[in-house]
């Protein structure tokens, strides 16, 4: 909590973000408003909620802070007084989802096909060239696939069944990434070689994708400042797949599957981080809705 706010005249305040899709974004948003002097916040990974204690006149300067990285917030505030007998213990809806247009809506579903589709051709590119890192890159794909997927279908859900949701998808995704490192450590056994033309011709079609999936999203983001948002969540994606494409040439070059090893080991850590943040989040979330 910033310094000269009372505890009479805080509040808790949470928000729905729309646009966020890793660790790294939850993080921002914590930097971000911290910067304007507010200490007590938290953002889930696995919600997309940002939680938040402090005072009304602080309250825009957070909305401000955030919004200029290039999301957007929706207030959950609604009592549970007005929420109706009827309604769950849990139920809290956004004031405003006027962002959330049929255009937009669109969008969202072409990233989910682009991203799970391509995830599991390239994961298939993975068994059928024999590269350890095109399964690690494939596994990010169907990550923020399903990260846009729970997104789209939760938008109005209530937090304990955003949690839930969550919680579901961070143990699949951990799952996978488990199957793909306990594979690795597998080949630096056997050190198949894979073939580099088939790695080189999977990861240059997934940075394709990324582009595709980028441009559908851009015509949806208000001001500069959210088309650099989308710009780098492309372009974190796209390293991935320069790193599989740079491990494709190195394989050619040397002849032997270590750079292949080291690329998915890499992508699959950073995978398994993410996805236990999710289920650490959801954990949280899960508590605080009960």
């Amino acid at each position: 909590m910033s310094d000269g706010v009372s505890m009479s005249q805080a509040e808790t305040a949470r928000y729905r973000v729309t646009g966020m899709d890793c660790a790294s974004c939850a993080a921002k948003i914590e930097k971000a408003a911290r910067s304007v002097g507010i200490e007590d916040v938290k953002v889930s990974t696995a919600t997309q909620i940002m939680t938040l204690h402090a005072d009304a006149t602080r309250r825009p300067q957070v909305e401000q802070a955030v919004t200029a990285l290039g999301y957007q917030l929706d207030r959950l505030d609604r009592p549970k007084a007005e929420a109706g007998s009827g309604a769950d213990d849990d139920d809290e809806l956004p004031r405003d989802l006027s962002h959330i247009t049929p255009a937009y809506k669109r969008a969202l579903w072409i990233v989910v096909i682009l991203n799970v589709g391509y995830g599991l051709v390239e994961m298939a590119g993975g068994f059928l060239s024999g590269s350890q890192a095109l399964k690690a890159d494939a596994l990010d794909f169907l990550g923020d696939g399903l990260i846009t997927f729970l997104g789209l279908l939760a938008i109005g859900w209530s937090l304990l069944w955003r949690a839930r949701s969550a919680l579901i998808q961070g143990l699949f995704l951990g799952a996978l990434g488990l199957g793909v490192l306990a594979n690795t450590a597998y080949r630096v056994l056997a050190l198949n070689q894979p073939e580099a033309e088939l790695m080189g011709l999977f990861g240059a079609i997934a940075l394709v994708v990324n582009v595709a999936a980028a441009l559908a999203l851009i015509p949806h983001r208000a001001g500069d400042a959210n088309v650099r948002a989308v710009w780098l969540f492309s372009r974190n994606d796209a390293i991935g797949n320069a790193a599989v494409v740079v491990a494709a040439g190195l394989v050619a070059w040397t002849g032997t599957a270590w750079p292949d090893l080291v690329v998915a080991a890499v992508i699959a850590g950073l995978f398994l981080q993410s996805s236990w943040l999710i289920v650490r989040d959801a954990r949280n979330d899960l508590r605080e809705a009960r």
